[in-house]
C-alpha cells in the first residue's frame, strides 16, 4: 500500500512538473522581457477547437479551463498566479490539485471535489469568488469525491474516507450528513431527484445504490448486488439523472453503462471491454445531455465517447496531453442545462469546459462562458 501511494504522489508531481513547464515557458520568456512586458499573462484560449472536424459539421466545442483562484476572482496579481505555478507553499491554495467530482449549480457556482485537498473547491462566477468548504467542525472532509446540489441549494459531498455524504446549506454551513455506521464503505458519485425528494448514491464496495430520504437523511432502500446481470454491479463509480428521473450508472468494472428507471428497473444496458473505438477500458466519469446522449469519460483512452441511449457510438472527444482539449486520467463529469461540458482532468489540475452544439447554434457563434453574469444556468434535476 505505501508502494501505491508514493508511486501515485510521484506520479502527481511528475503530472505537475509536466504542466509547471508547458505553462511556465511563455511566462518566462515575458519575464525576461522578450515581449517587452514586466507582468506574465496566460496563454489565450483556443477560440475554434470543435470535434468533429470539418467538413463535418460540428457538435462540441472547447469553452475554457479552469484551474485557478484568477480564473474566478477579479484582481488577483499576476504575480500571485506565477507563485502558484511555481508552487510555493503559500500559494499552493491557489490552484486546484487533484479534481474528481464536477458539479455546476443554478447559482453560476461551480463545485469541484478534490481528492487532494480533501476539500470542496468553489468557483462563484457570479459573486466572483473562490473558496474552500469541508475545512472544520462537523462538515470537516476528508477525500471527496462525488458532489451535486437540489433545487433549494443544498449541496451533498460523498466522502470516501469518512464513509458518509455532507450536506451544506447555500453558503457552506453544514447542516446534516447521511451515511449510518455500516451504511457506506466507499460512496462515491451521487445524483438528487427533487421530485421525488431522493439522493442515489454509488457506493463501490457494496456495489449497489443507496437510495436516501433528502429531508431527514434516513435510508430507504439499496439497488442492486455484486454481479455481471442486468441490475447487478461490479465497483460502480459515477451516477447520472436527467430530467425525466431516469438513472445512468457508469458499471466500471463490468465495462458498461446501466440505465434504470427511478425505482431501479433495468432499462437497457451497454459497453463492453476493449481498447477500440466504443468500447471501454477505464470508465469514469458519466452525464447526459438534454437531448439525452450520454457521456462517458475513460481514463485510460483519456477522452470522453458521446453515445445515444441504445449504446450507439456519435462522437469521441480528446486524446492524451496537457493541451486544450486534451486530457490526463480524467474522472468525473457533468453537464448542466445549458449543456455545458465540466470534465474533471485529475493529472492536468483543471476542469475543462465545453458545449454542445446543434444546427442552431453552428460552432462560429460567440459561446459564454460558464455561469456568465448575463446568464445564470438552470440546472436539470440532480
Amino acid at each position: 500500500m505505501d508502494k501505491l501511494i508514493e508511486r501515485d504522489r510521484d506520479a502527481r508531481m511528475t503530472a505537475r512538473r509536466f504542466t509547471v513547464g508547458w505553462v511556465l515557458l511563455p511566462i518566462a520568456l515575458l519575464l525576461l522581457g522578450v515581449t517587452g512586458c514586466a507582468t506574465p499573462q496566460r496563454p489565450a484560449e483556443p477560440t475554434d477547437l470543435v470535434w468533429p472536424l470539418p467538413p463535418d459539421p460540428p457538435r462540441v466545442k472547447y469553452i475554457k479551463s479552469i484551474r485557478f483562484r484568477k480564473d474566478v476572482e477579479e484582481g488577483r496579481s499576476n504575480e500571485q498566479v506565477l507563485n502558484a505555478l511555481l508552487g510555493k507553499a503559500e500559494n499552493l491554495g491557489e490552484m486546484l490539485h487533484k479534481p474528481y467530482g464536477v458539479h455546476a449549480d443554478r447559482d453560476g457556482r461551480i463545485f469541484v471535489a478534490d481528492t487532494g485537498w480533501g476539500k470542496l473547491v468553489v468557483f462563484d462566477y457570479a459573486n466572483r469568488k473562490f473558496a474552500f468548504w469541508g475545512t472544520g467542525g462537523p462538515g470537516t472532509l476528508a477525500k471527496p469525491v462525488g458532489v451535486t446540489s437540489d433545487s433549494q441549494g443544498r449541496v451533498y459531498v460523498s466522502d470516501a474516507i469518512a464513509q458518509r455524504v455532507v450536506v451544506f446549506d447555500r453558503d457552506g454551513n453544514f447542516l446534516q450528513a447521511m451515511g449510518k455506521k455500516g451504511e457506506f464503505e466507499r460512496p462515491v458519485g451521487l445524483v438528487v431527484n427533487d421530485q421525488l425528494g431522493r439522493l442515489y448514491v454509488i457506493d463501490a464496495k457494496k456495489h449497489h445504490i443507496a437510495v436516501f430520504d433528502i429531508a431527514d437523511g434516513s435510508l430507504i432502500r439499496t439497488i442492486g448486488e455484486r454481479g455481471k446481470e442486468p441490475g447487478q454491479f461490479n465497483w460502480p463509480t459515477n451516477i447520472a439523472i436527467d430530467s425525466s428521473g431516469t438513472l445512468y450508472v457508469m458499471d466500471t468494472m463490468n465495462f458498461r453503462v446501466q440505465i434504470l428507471d427511478p425505482e431501479g428497473e433495468v432499462l437497457n444496458t451497454f459497453g463492453e471491454i476493449g481498447d477500440g473505438i466504443g468500447q471501454f477500458a477505464r470508465p469514469k466519469g458519466i452525464a447526459v445531455d438534454s437531448e439525452g446522449s450520454i457521456y462517458v469519460v475513460d481514463a485510460a483512452f483519456n477522452n470522453f465517447q458521446i453515445f445515444n441511449r441504445e449504446g450507439e457510438l456519435l462522437l469521441f472527444v480528446g486524446s492524451v496531453g496537457q493541451q486544450p482539449g486534451q486530457f490526463w486520467l480524467p474522472a468525473g463529469a457533468y453537464i448542466d442545462a445549458q449543456d455545458r461540458i465540466y470534465v474533471a482532468d485529475q493529472y492536468n489540475f483543471r476542469i475543462q469546459v465545453f458545449q454542445r452544439l446543434t444546427d442552431e447554434t453552428p460552432a462560429t457563434m460567440e459561446v459564454e462562458s460558464p455561469a456568465s453574469e448575463s446568464e445564470v444556468p438552470e440546472e436539470k434535476s440532480g
